[in-house]
């Protein structure tokens, strides 16, 4: 099988060189992010050179009447499917002996999304606040992939069209890479995680190497006029980037304008050419070369291995054993350019039959993974056999069909998730609060009686959190228009005539570490804490109802990673199984690190000594023979997800709220820690 001859631009060692520099930050903030801030950046510097590299082959095959698409994307076929494949079903394989049926069956699904190169859509749709850590996806890296597939069907067939009727492909480069900068702009304050996956707001990056592609081609006296410009404008872009590197984190709201740092950084140094200083020296050296062209198989192999071994370690594993996977990414990434990449590519003869080969084993494995996806995980396999799931935690949600509905204007719905009653009978009760009322909700209705049915405002929204607590403090102003519709919603319902409000002690106390409650003790925003749910509580006191304060569930480490996992592998259980210390801890020391924050509980408890009580919930989480909080009871887990708890724990503890609440309201009755 003859290809369609396309030519290819002159080869230049440096922009392997570059190649280099950004596939080595990724590898290195993936394995060491404290030691490289800004590492994940490398991958707006491959989006630079492939748009500037797809597009002067584009323009000059254009030129010389040799372009043509079959021959384009055949050789994308050859360029991307081989080391794909190899990486595709190795996760698949592996997972097959070491993931759970929940854990199989996502990967199955982005084993589909990498194969149609919708990795980038795959897991916009996935992304949200109960989406689990992109440390345990093994496929999360394909998204860049996808951007630039996507970008590679989207402009050869723009500029082939624009080419024909001789319109100027400069201008509509231009216009493209500003719309799409625009939209990045615009969306990164909107909704950062879109405009981190969304091929609109990526496709400026990978335009600006389009644009310098024109710019070297069509006007190259638009390069650096002399040798020692040239070289200032490497190290210009040299420092930039690492600027980039030390500077720019994750926190700063990515890619939106500091984008610009490696994307203007990586076309400077492109535009310099290879003569300039940095280029000559550093990015043309033969390590930086080698590295250069193993990095599309480096990238590809780091991410899965690095993530394997922490799904299996239950945590991060040490850094000495992630400076081995790192090593065993170099070595794996050497033998598929040898052994696979070159051979496909380069390889003389059997080219029709490496590309129908090719183009027939990618939809199959895209299938296969689709159908373990649709299979729920394939469950039949001895993994989930051996080990305990988090779905031990399901108890069947809230057992009847809510009714999406607590009273408010359509409007005031919109700034909940939770916005829903019971519908078998009058509503008696309030649960009120952020994402952990919304956790406790199903197992308060499935255990409800007769005498009482409930009414949710909160569970966090759209906004942000639905901490109810009323305050001018700063502190508080993004819970603020929450709080306040909330708490009026409770008050302004005349069935209501209990308030129960549960909500995070971290996001009380407004902490910046999510999830640490080592940082209670030291925050400093106590007073301001007290008399924001002061003035919560009296309001509702008020309005002639009672207020229950459920006490904060103890705080421990992801459910996924307390999964006590065993692989089916017994080499792998014996160098990586350990057990995660931060499954658990002792019920002295959580008492002790929630001082604070039940400070502030039993203050607002003893203002209101005949109206407002507490509810202890370390009574169903912790055990009084062992001394310890952890993360299972009789088999079952008892958080669902981060520090929520799950449908199982929500039914002990709701049985027992809803006997408290039926029976006479007690006058200072708290159940407390002492009564147990």
């Amino acid at each position: 099988m003859s290809f369609p001859h396309l030519s290819h631009p002159k080869y230049r060692r440096d922009i392997d060189g570059l190649r280099a520099v950004a596939v080595l930050s990724v590898v290195a903030f993936h394995a060491f992010p404290e030691w490289i801030k800004g590492g994940f950046i490398g991958v707006d510097v491959f989006f630079v050179i492939s748009g500037y590299l797809i597009s002067t082959i584009i323009y000059e095959n254009l030129d010389n009447g040799t372009f043509s698409f079959t021959g384009f994307y055949l050789r994308r076929v050859k360029r991307i499917f081989p080391a794909l494949l190899i990486v595709l079903v190795s996760c698949y394989a592996f997972g097959w002996f070491s993931l759970l049926g929940d854990e199989y069956m996502q990967l199955g699904k982005h084993i589909a999304g990498g194969a149609s190169f919708a990795s980038n859509l795959v897991l916009w749709s996935e992304s949200g606040y109960f989406d689990n850590a992109a440390e345990t996806k093994p496929l999360l890296h394909l998204w860049s992939l996808g951007v630039e597939e996507q970008f590679y069907i989207f402009w050869p067939l723009l500029l082939w069209f624009a080419y024909r009727r001789r319109l100027n492909l400069l201008g509509i480069g231009i216009l493209v890479a500003l719309v799409s900068f625009g939209l990045n702009l615009r969306q990164v304050k909107v909704d950062a995680v879109a405009d981190f996956y969304s091929p609109q707001t990526r496709f400026w990056e990978l335009m600006l190497g389009s644009i310098l592609a024109w710019l070297t081609l069509y006007k190259p006296n638009f390069r650096a006029a002399d040798a020692r410009r040239a070289g200032a404008m490497s190290v210009a872009a040299a420092l930039l980037l690492a600027f980039g590197f030390w500077h720019i984190d994750k926190r700063l709201g990515f890619p939106g304008k500091w984008a610009l740092i490696p994307v203007l950084s990586a076309a400077m140094l492109i535009l310099a050419g290879p003569g300039a200083w940095v280029n000559r020296v550093i990015l043309s050296n033969r390590i930086a070369v080698w590295i250069g062209l193993i990095s599309f198989p480096l990238y590809l192999w780091h991410w899965p291995l690095l993530t394997y071994a922490r799904i299996i370690h239950s945590k991060v594993p040490a850094a000495p054993v992630r400076g081995a996977i790192v090593l065993v990414s170099f070595v794996l990434a050497w033998l598929t350019y040898r052994l696979v990449e070159r051979p496909v590519r380069l390889g003389s003869g059997g080219a029709r039959l490496k590309v129908a080969a090719l183009v027939v084993l990618m939809p199959v494995v895209g299938v296969v993974g689709y159908n373990t996806f649709v299979r729920h995980g394939l469950a039949f396999r001895d993994v989930v056999k051996i080990n305990t799931s988090i779905a031990t935690g399901n108890d069947g949600g809230p057992g009847v069909k809510l009714v999406h509905d607590c009273g408010l204007s359509e409007i005031d719905k919109a700034l909940f998730f939770g916005c829903f009653k019971d519908p078998r009978g009058p509503v008696k009760y309030a649960l009120l609060g952020d994402s952990k009322a919304g956790a406790l909700w199903p197992g308060v209705v499935r255990t409800s009686s007769a005498a009482g049915r409930w009414l949710l405002i909160g569970d966090n929204g759209p906004a942000g959190g639905s901490v109810p607590i009323l305050s001018d403090n700063r502190i508080f102003s993004p819970y603020r228009a929450a709080a306040g519709t909330m708490v009026n919603g409770a008050v302004a319902n005349p069935d209501i005539r209990v308030v129960v409000i549960a909500t995070s002690a971290r996001a009380m106390f407004s902490l910046e570490h999510d999830y640490d409650i080592e940082d209670l003790p030291a925050n400093n925003n106590r007073d301001a804490v007290a008399a924001g749910l002061h003035h919560t509580v009296e309001k509702i006191v008020r309005a002639h109802k009672k207020v229950v304060l459920v006490v904060d569930n103890p705080t421990l480490a992801h459910p996924e990673d307390c999964l006590g996992r065993v692989t089916s592998i017994p080499v792998v259980n014996k160098l990586l199984v350990v057990e995660n210390e931060k499954c658990r801890i002792p019920l002295e020391r959580q008492l002790q690190l929630s001082t604070k924050y039940r400070s502030v509980l039993e203050e607002v408890r003893a203002a209101f000594p005949d109206d407002v009580a507490l509810f202890e919930t370390a009574k169903y989480l912790c055990d009084d023979v062992t001394g310890y909080c952890g993360m299972r009871k009789d088999g079952r887990f008892l958080y669902g997800h981060t520090d929520h708890i799950s449908d199982y724990a929500a039914g002990l503890i709701g049985k027992d709220l809803n006997q408290f609440l039926d029976a006479a309201w007690p006058s200072t009755q708290s159940i407390s820690r002492a009564e147990r």
